[in-house]
């Protein structure tokens, strides 16, 4: 049998709200296949970027307001999409929402953008908050993504999103691993900004820096790269570990010394677990300047699919996610995440 579903996905990077229509169908070996029908990413307007980029700033509320806010946003943007692309098979609507806070070390993590306000616009089941139900069972909360790596992208060794941080999955012994690996794009569109540029396309204005060497080893003792997996980031943690060691610098300096760092960072993964091959989606992999230095450090062969799939992974995936919660099947992996159990996470309306 074939499902339909929508899966919303907005980054940390607050690059744009992506949308991803798509179909799931198991065969009779239990294996998923999967088609990407029609996806888009919507900008946010400046308005919209800013309340979401200051919402970690703002008084309790104010950001109970936003939620309900953006719940409409979303909702609006879903009827918009499903009505432009004459969608008239639909089981589920699944969105990530927009994160605020994640202190999972606190059993809190928040996302903000009420499932019950999409609903109210489009009369469709509506998953959401997905993260939170495995942060009170002890878990990081993220990453979340790899039961769609296991179940729809076993052919690779690894799956490396690089997104507003780059978090990897992998078949570790039998079970599924994944942790966030380092910050990227969180980092690298910040100084970007700097130079009056959204994003550093293809690297050049890092490849025009200089590495600052002692900023450098400051940024590769950081003790979150020590410890053990799973693990995960947030902003809060950039804020306070990474930008105060890049403070003083010219932004491409910046650039430059941060992105090699990612790529040692990264490199450094896929030796110590010997990786083969590995499929990269997520913004970054179209930093050539990066791949090319995450290439040279490392010996596994880099996957990078047609763009739909680079654009549009973690939106598929979240509405795989919705589907499984829909049918209450697992879709949180607990060896992923360091929660107590595999579950069915996510509120569904």
């Amino acid at each position: 049998m074939r499902f339909h579903a929508i899966g919303l996905m907005s980054g940390t990077s607050l690059d744009g709200l992506d949308i991803c229509y798509a179909s799931f169908e198991k065969n009779s070996n239990g294996i998923w296949n999967f088609e990407i029908l029609t996806a888009e990413t919507l900008p946010y307007a400046p308005r919209w970027e800013k309340r979401l980029r200051k919402a970690i700033e703002i008084m309790a509320e104010e950001l109970f307001e936003l939620h309900s806010e953006y719940g409409f946003y979303l909702g609006e943007k879903v009827q918009q999409f499903i009505k432009k692309n004459q969608i008239h098979q639909l089981e589920v609507i699944a969105s990530h929402g927009h994160t605020v806070f994640h202190q999972p070390q606190k059993r809190f993590t928040v996302q903000i953008g009420d499932g019950r306000a999409i609903k109210i616009l489009n009369s469709v089941p509506v998953a959401y908050d997905f993260r939170s139900g495995d942060v009170l069972l002890g878990g990081n909360g993220a990453p979340l993504v790899p039961i769609g790596d296991r179940l729809l992208f076993s052919e690779y060794d690894a799956c490396l999103n690089l997104g507003g941080f780059s978090n990897i999955s992998m078949e570790v012994e039998g079970q599924r691993m994944a942790f966030d690996i380092c910050p990227v794009n969180i980092v690298l569109n910040f100084y970007a900004g700097k130079l009056r540029q959204k994003f550093d396309e293809n690297g050049q204005l890092a490849a025009s820096g200089i590495v600052n060497v002692k900023v450098l080893e400051k940024l590769d003792s950081l003790k979150f790269y020590s410890q053990p997996p799973p693990k995960s980031l947030g902003l809060e943690w950039v804020n306070k570990e990474v930008f105060p060691k890049l403070k003083g610098l010219k932004p491409e300096d910046a650039l430059a010394t941060f992105t090699e760092h990612a790529a040692e960072k990264i490199a450094s993964v896929f030796i110590s677990y010997g990786l083969k091959n590995v499929l990269i989606t997520g913004g970054g992999a179209y930093n050539r300047y990066l791949i090319e230095k995450i290439k040279e450090k490392s010996a596994s062969s880099v996957v990078i699919p047609e763009n739909e799939l680079v654009d549009f992974k973690e939106a598929l995936i979240f509405a795989f996610m919705g589907l499984l919660r829909l049918h209450d099947e697992v879709n949180v992996l607990h060896s992923t995440t360091g929660s107590s159990t595999d579950h069915c996470s996510g509120l569904l309306v």
